[in-house]
């Protein structure tokens, strides 16, 4: 009985191997992940816009995060980090076997059918990932940071302390320029990978994604650009 449990242990294990070995089989954790993340960055951005209604709003939120919902907030880094890691060696095995399987003659032709998002994927991801790492260090941990711009726990005055300097806002307005793009590419081919979208219904899809795109994007740049050009005080 024990060989028996071991072998279906085995079996399952074979079997998740062999699908994440597969190009599906990545696409699809690809898919699965992108969505998670969207669904979290959809979540962040409703948390900064508290911005706009004072320190006390902004502060109490942060606070909340960190006091009674902490537990709530460690499970839900936990999923993000296992998300993006997932998401990210995804796509560097994958980049790595098509570029494997084409020649470079290839690399060479002007594009016909994608799109400028999904042609920047790559390059935009890797900003995105630089962003998180130092987004981090910047406004949770503040390991990283301009002097005298962090104080822990005054969420409202260290972004507002942060977001007055010019070439931080430019950074992270560039970072979000690019996470539009990555959201607008991923938000319609993750459905489709996953099977819930069929490629009569492709186009009319395509809206959502931009809507998506342009008000995530959107709502995190209009904190640092608010702030930079002196509507949040």
């Amino acid at each position: 009985m024990t060989s028996g449990i071991r072998e279906i242990g085995g079996s399952r294990a074979g079997r998740l191997r062999a699908f994440w070995d597969s190009a599906v089989g990545k696409k699809v954790v690809m898919a699965i992940t992108g969505l998670v993340g969207i669904g979290f960055v959809i979540g962040h951005m409703v948390g900064n816009l508290q911005v706009f209604q004072g320190p006390e709003r902004l502060n109490a939120y942060g606070a909340l995060l960190h006091g009674p919902l902490n537990e709530v907030l460690w499970v839900v880094r936990v999923v993000l980090v296992a998300a993006v890691l997932l998401h990210v060696v995804a796509a560097w095995q994958l980049t790595r076997r098509d570029r494997a399987a084409r020649p470079v003659d290839y690399h060479r032709r002007a594009p016909q059918v994608s799109t400028f998002a999904s042609r920047t994927m790559r390059w935009g991801g890797v900003l995105l990932l630089v962003f998180i790492v130092l987004h981090i260090l910047h406004f949770t941990t503040g390991t990283v940071r301009p002097a005298g711009t962090f104080t822990p726990g005054d969420v409202y005055g260290n972004v507002t302390g942060s977001f007055r300097i010019w070439w931080v806002t430019l950074f992270y307005v560039a970072a979000m320029t690019a996470l539009g793009l990555h959201l607008y590419h991923g938000a319609w081919s993750s459905v489709r990978t996953l099977g819930a979208e069929t490629p009569a219904r492709n186009l009319r899809h395509r809206p959502v994604a931009v809507l998506v795109a342009v008000v995530v994007a959107g709502g995190f740049a209009l904190v640092p650009v608010a702030v930079f050009f002196g509507w949040v005080k």
